[in-house]
């Protein structure tokens, strides 16, 4: 007799396969739709985060012009003028000369405005950007002598940041602040010794004997050397020229032979070789010489945007180029 098991007769063998069958089929439902509401909750929470995220982009646009219109309806009563000027002074940086000089024409046209004040915290950079702010200054000075304008240097007063406070009415710093570094500066790299252990030739290709008279790869000639100290002596007396228009008699020593050197001093010594007018900050100046304590601010703001961008290195490649001095003369 045999051990193996049948099913009695009536009974159907494949009733029990159905089931499994129906069980496999339900159960393949049951996951699909579990896969396809995890697919749908993924969708809806990109989406929800992708509008987060573009309101946020919205608010950051709609924040600046919120703060412009809050300042403008501070403007209403008789005020000081607070423009800043704070680190590289170069173009597409926050004190370029097209942001101050904006800044400084809408402070004049207030007719609220009863002084202005220059906020200086800056080590120099572009002749061409401070010479063009200087300038400004004068001329607006000049269109209107009834509003004066004031330089008050907290930190750093240096270079074409002292070029650009020569300008003003009067300068102001504190007594540790450090003031002055009249000179001019140009400064890259040589690798022509690490070309040459290295085993690489630089290979260049110009029309124009000097064309590449800059090139760090390329060993320095004498007259080169001589022409590009020629550019750099001729800034420096621009700079010199217009310190001396600009602070006019009050330097005390206009030949003393380190005024013009690229020294700085600081606030207690500029004051007694006519660096500086007198010892104060922002609050003192508008308080107790322009004579008015409220202080409306006109300098022109970033964007939070702009400051993210910043952050992410948007601006990494540039900034290099700068400190390698690619980007001609600096005043310091």
């Amino acid at each position: 007799m045999s051990d193996e098991w049948k099913a009695p007769q009536g009974v159907d063998e494949s009733a029990d396969s159905k089931a499994d069958a129906k069980s496999w089929k339900l159960l393949e439902k049951t996951l699909l739709a579990g896969i396809q509401e995890q697919r749908r909750s993924r969708r809806w929470g990109i989406f929800f985060k992708s509008l987060t995220f573009l309101y946020l982009i919205g608010a950051l646009f709609m924040f600046s012009p919120l703060m412009d219109v809050e300042k403008g309806a501070s403007r209403k009563d008789s005020h000081t003028a607070l423009i800043e000027i704070k680190g590289m002074i170069a173009d597409n940086e926050m004190a370029s000369a097209d942001n101050i000089v904006g800044s400084l024409r809408e402070a004049f046209k207030d007719e609220k405005t009863k002084g202005i004040i220059l906020r200086i915290n800056s080590g120099g950079g572009s002749p061409v950007q401070s010479g063009y702010v200087y300038d400004e200054i004068r001329r607006l000075r000049a269109e209107k002598p009834n509003i004066k304008v004031y330089a008050v240097i907290s930190d750093l007063g240096a270079s074409g940041a002292y070029y650009i406070a020569s300008a003003a009415d009067q300068i102001y710093a504190d007594k540790a602040s450090l003031v002055g570094s009249i000179g001019v500066t140009a400064a890259t790299f040589g690798f022509v010794g690490t070309m040459e252990k290295l085993g690489v030739d630089r290979r260049v290709y110009t029309s124009g004997e000097h064309k590449a008279f800059l090139d760090p790869f390329q060993p320095p000639k004498a007259e080169e050397t001589q022409f590009w100290q020629s550019v750099l002596d001729t800034t420096h007396k621009q700079f010199i020229a217009s310190v001396k228009q600009g602070r006019g008699d009050r330097l005390k020593d206009k030949d003393h032979p380190e005024l013009f050197s690229g020294l700085v001093w600081t606030g207690e010594q500029a004051l007694p070789l006519g660096l500086i007018d007198g010892l104060g900050n922002t609050s003192s100046v508008a308080r107790d010489v322009i004579g008015e304590k409220k202080i409306v601010d006109y300098t022109v703001q970033e964007s939070p945007f702009d400051r993210f961008s910043k952050k992410l290195g948007a601006s990494v490649a540039e900034q290099i180029a700068m400190w390698a001095g690619f980007n001609g003369p600096t005043l310091r």
